[in-house]
């Protein structure tokens, strides 16, 4: 019973390959692929990313289908899908500032919130304001597309006053970022 021989088996292969080619056909190929390769990511590929997202009513959270755009003093106006904490807007500031005497955190969490008015999407920056008692005024706890705590950039459970004079919670605003 004869045996596999893996050196000789790689020799022939080898020998085969060599007779075959030539030193200038084997450059022009590695040429070739030096030169496209750069081109590959330019190619038209159906990408996930791409595609439009789904805005029709039965693709919305609940948060979505229900949003409203006339009241921002209330827990279901369309910028705080993802809000957690008291509304400045209650308690002496406004929906992007800080009442007198809080500090804006110079960190924030993000939600992506639909505007019912014309259906886009926005991306919304929610900053706790720092340095003050709680407010304890319009409490909201709105947890639409909250992510696990270990992507905290995108959960709302963690008092967001690092950087701060005061890691006291007051109060949270919503400001827009832009279109998503």
């Amino acid at each position: 019973m004869k045996l596999f021989n893996a050196d000789s088996a790689t020799e022939k292969f080898l020998r085969r390959f060599a007779g075959g080619t030539s030193r200038r056909g084997m450059l022009a190929r590695v040429g070739t692929a030096l030169v496209a390769a750069p081109v590959f990511p330019l190619l038209p590929v159906s990408r996930a990313g791409a595609a439009k997202p789904d805005r029709s009513p039965e693709a919305k959270t609940a948060f979505a289908r229900n949003a409203q755009t006339k009241d921002e003093n209330a827990c279901d106006y369309w910028r705080y899908c993802a809000i957690d904490g008291s509304l400045c807007t209650c308690c002496g500031g406004g929906i992007h500032s800080c009442p007198a005497g809080a500090e804006p955190s110079p960190v924030s969490w993000v939600g992506t919130c639909i505007n019912p008015d014309d259906g886009k999407a926005y991306m919304i920056a929610y900053r706790d304001c720092c340095g003050k008692p709680m407010c304890n005024q319009c409490e909201c706890d709105n947890t639409d597309r909250e992510t696990q705590l270990y992507v905290p950039q995108l959960n709302n459970n963690i008092i967001w006053c690092f950087g701060t004079q005061s890691m006291e919670y007051h109060c949270s605003t919503a400001v827009m970022v832009g279109p998503a």
